[in-house]
């Protein structure tokens, strides 16, 4: 029997420790994710792969329902919760079962209570540590980071996301696309929603608009995992680029809820210029109240889960100490958020970051308005 190209480089690699992570990645519903990522199952399991489904959700699509019919799906488990029977991926079958690629649908799913992981993506990584290879699916709105300005462009409070650092463990990156007319198309044909729910969706959701810009962060982060790619494989043969010196960008936050608008803002920056990210609270003493310490201890979790790298200072004037980080960090952009407008509160503010200027060393300041949700 003919040994296949797959097989000849499983031979001659070294051996691996970890699973190979395939995102399919859309900007909305109906772009074709699920499809895609079946499709090439499809072509690897008749090169002789071996390929299970985990999970696929086929949303009463006749083409997607066809195309995971071909293939060997690992029975879901029962879980019991508050008296109805729900059915979650069972990630100890698959583990038994043992196969080289996992088909994981919808990786922002948060499983039912009971489950062995609370989120589907937690389920992703026990798969890849066992050296399986998972091939998943997911919308750009689901990633973390994007969720305030997702809420700007559609209105739409995203619930279900994944952690910014999960992109960073994804090795390649497909984007199922199609142009936001052709989707349209797509919603007035019932191929994504019945017809009832589609007309309310593309007067919502789907507005033309929403689409290019969706379709337009989709893009941006297939084009940050190409670059980290290249990256990789620059420093794998020792090719080096001039050098530079990093960027560090620094968020001043409080404990007010507006300040997760200020550090997605300023994840993306770190994330478009290959910089780091910097989250810091100045400690005055003024968030006392226990709903201050509840959204200050949110804003931390929300930075923590971007990625960025946590300070906190006590000290009782916030310009000076917010200094001294930038001085001792070797930051290189400094983002404030701009919530006093007016009056006396506004003269503080100005003040503030009049001060901030005299003591910090050279730094880009960026003064951001902040959005209240």
């Amino acid at each position: 029997m003919l040994k296949t190209p797959e097989q000849w480089l499983e031979e001659v690699s070294p051996t691996r420790s970890q699973g190979i992570f395939k995102l399919f990645l859309g900007y909305a519903p109906g772009v074709g994710k699920t499809y895609s990522m079946l499709s090439e199952a499809l072509r690897r399991s008749s090169r002789g792969e071996d390929v299970v489904i985990g999970v696929v959700e086929s949303h009463g699509r006749k083409a997607t329902v066809e195309l995971a019919s071909k293939l060997e799906t690992v029975p879901k488990k029962e879980l019991d919760y508050k008296g109805t029977v729900f059915h979650e991926m069972d990630v100890d079958a698959i583990l038994a079962r043992k196969p080289q690629i996992a088909l994981i649908d919808e990786l922002a799913h948060t499983n039912i209570d009971g489950s062995k992981h609370r989120k589907r993506y937690e389920d992703v990584l026990e798969l890849l540590n066992n050296n399986i290879d998972v091939l998943s699916t997911m919308n750009v709105q689901h990633i973390e980071s994007l969720g305030p300005t997702i809420l700007q462009i559609t209105g739409v409070q995203v619930r279900e996301t994944v952690p910014d650092w999960i992109m960073q463990r994804v090795d390649e990156v497909v984007m199922a696309d199609v142009t936001p007319q052709a989707l349209q198309k797509r919603m007035t044909r019932g191929d994504v929603y019945p017809t009832e729910r589609a007309e309310r969706a593309l007067s919502h959701f789907f507005r033309p608009g929403n689409l290019i810009a969706l379709r337009e962060l989709a893009l941006r982060q297939v084009t940050q995992v190409v670059d980290r790619s290249l990256d990789a494989y620059l420093a794998k043969d020792e090719v080096h680029q001039a050098a530079s010196v990093r960027e560090r960008i620094a968020v001043g936050v409080s404990s007010n809820p507006a300040a997760q608008y200020l550090i997605a803002r300023g994840s993306r920056m770190a994330q478009g210029i290959g910089g780091e990210l910097y989250v810091v609270y100045i400690d005055a003493g003024r968030d006392t109240r226990p709903e201050d310490q509840r959204t200050l201890a949110e804003n931390i979790r929300f930075a923590e889960n971007l990625g960025a790298k946590i300070i906190r200072v006590k000290g009782k004037n916030v310009a000076e100490e917010m200094a001294k980080v930038v001085r001792e960090n070797h930051v290189t952009q400094v983002i404030f958020g701009r919530s006093a407008r007016t009056g006396w509160q506004k003269y503080l503010y100005l003040n503030a970051i009049q001060r901030f200027l005299q003591d910090a060393p050279a730094v880009d300041v960026h003064i951001v308005t902040q959005e209240v949700r």
